[in-house]
């Protein structure tokens, strides 16, 4: 017997509710055009469910509640009504748990479908505290859906997070799961809905044996062509909600034996749902005037679509410099944030670049301990072994030149390291701005300090001074 099923994918679409700027690459240069948007997410969704009646399944793989003013500010409860109307049926977790896991099952229990995670426990009794799979029913086939959720959140991620929780990665439970839906509960697919990330997805479909998808996220990969890996097709979609995947599969005897992927973008040719579009406009109403407010011009198109170094962070480090008159900056290799064009800037463009809008903070910190901070990000990032990596892009940093060879040994990668324009002083005491405990951890330097200045008006503060520009300057560079 012959069926068919139709996979339809959103991952770390962070929030954004509404079309914005997206980078898109055109041979040797950038472009920005518009996408996005829930309500052309929802428009896609409609269409394909409307093609294929019950026969069509649409996930989340997270990060979706934060990342964007409207968000943050509601602890991500302005979008439950409109996540609601996508009608997803299940989705896992990251950034999800920024509001604290109390406020994150809040959230959860308001969604019409189930937060799955594998490997997230209530640290005192080892319970887990979301289902680790859900079964879904189509009109020829069943489906079960295992979650698995980001395994950095009590590592990497600030300790609030992840109060109260563990997490693991997921590789010792997935078998068990994988054989009681296919032998216990007798389900024609097994479909893993994953927060891992691309590289560690990869290396778990190689480990673990009866997977038919696994939906990846966390990375930003935009994967034109599906990775077939130990018979688990595998597919990513981007970001910002600028991309929505889908899988058509044709079934026989409980197995996949064909499949066709397209990644679609979301683009403005998509004329949006009115619904959702309403919805929209309901949770954007109250802030458009604060928001839209011009702070001031970029002459330098912002983005985060580079690993090494990105001219996003580097308009925010400029400005962590500018108001402290430190030595260097650091900050995170965050991943999202939506690109800004050259021309205005806005407060939306300021909290998209930040949303969390941390304090400004200052540090003493020695050469000796700045080599062995950076030796252990890249490490973080390009570790040969998947499971090993635990964070975002390498961090990002104003006031140093690294030159490194990313395929040595952990702690033997750096081969040059300047500060200032100077051969860095292992003895030497430096001053460094940064901005939350992922731009310099808490072990490293002394005389920690929050400044009474948070990141989104030393942003502004900076703007004011004048149109602006954040070309790439070589701080990390791959040699």
């Amino acid at each position: 017997m012959t069926d068919h099923l139709t996979l339809l994918q959103m991952n770390d679409s962070h929030g954004y509710l509404e079309q914005h700027p997206e980078l898109f690459w055109a041979g040797d240069r950038a472009e920005y055009r518009m996408a996005g948007g829930y309500a052309r997410i929802a428009a896609l969704i409609e269409e394909v469910r409307d093609a294929r009646r019950e026969r069509v399944l649409a996930f989340d793989c997270g990060d979706t509640i934060h990342g964007t003013y409207p968000a943050v500010r509601s602890e991500g409860e302005a979008l439950v009504p409109i996540l609601n109307a996508l009608g997803f049926d299940a989705m896992t977790a990251h950034w999800e748990f920024a509001y604290g896991p109390e406020q994150f099952q809040k959230v959860a229990r308001d969604l019409d479908y189930p937060v799955l995670a594998i490997n997230c426990y209530d640290a005192t009794t080892n319970d887990l505290v979301f289902p680790p799979y859900t079964i879904c029913e189509t009109d020829e086939l069943q489906v079960g859906v295992i979650g698995i959720a980001a395994t950095i959140v009590d590592k990497v991620m600030p300790p609030s997070f992840s109060k109260g929780l563990r997490f693991s990665l997921g590789s010792a439970e997935l078998p068990g799961y994988v054989a009681r839906l296919r032998d216990d509960e007798r389900v024609d697919l097994v479909v893993v809905v994953s927060h891992l990330g691309f590289p560690q997805e990869v290396k778990l479909a190689r480990e673990v044996d009866g997977i038919d998808v696994l939906l990846s996220g966390h990375t930003h990969n935009r994967l034109f062509d599906p990775a077939l890996v130990n018979n688990t097709i595998i597919i990513q979609s981007g970001c910002h909600g600028s991309f929505l995947g889908r899988l058509d599969l044709t079934v026989e005897n409980r197995r996949v034996k064909r499949f066709n992927h397209v990644l679609i973008i979301v683009g403005e040719t998509v004329r949006p749902d009115p619904g959702v579009e309403e919805m929209v406009e309901k949770v954007m109403d109250p802030h458009r005037e604060c928001l839209s407010r011009v702070v001031g011009e970029t002459r330098t198109g912002l983005n985060r679509n580079t690993v090494l170094e990105a001219t996003m962070d580097n308009l925010l480090l400029q400005a962590l410099l500018s108001a402290t008159g430190a030595d260097m900056a650091f900050s995170n290799g965050w991943r999202y944030g939506a690109p800004v064009p050259p021309g205005p800037v806005t407060v939306n463009d300021l909290w998209n670049i930040i949303p969390v809008n941390p304090p400004v903070s200052m540090v003493e910190i020695t050469g000796r301990e700045l080599r062995v901070m950076m030796e252990e990000n890249l490490d973080r990032t390009f570790a040969r072994d998947p499971y090993n990596q635990m964070g975002g892009y390498v961090k990002r940093c104003m006031g140093v030149n690294l030159y490194c060879k990313l395929e040595n040994p952990p702690g033997f990668r750096i081969q040059e390291f300047f500060a200032g324009g100077k051969r860095l002083d292992p003895d030497a005491v430096y001053r460094a701005a940064f901005v939350t405990g992922q731009g310099v951890p808490a072990n490293y330097g002394k005389n920690r300090e929050d400044l009474d200045l948070r990141a989104v008006e030393a942003l502004e503060r900076y703007l004011a001074g004048g149109p602006a520009s954040a070309d790439l300057r070589g701080s990390v560079v791959a040699i």
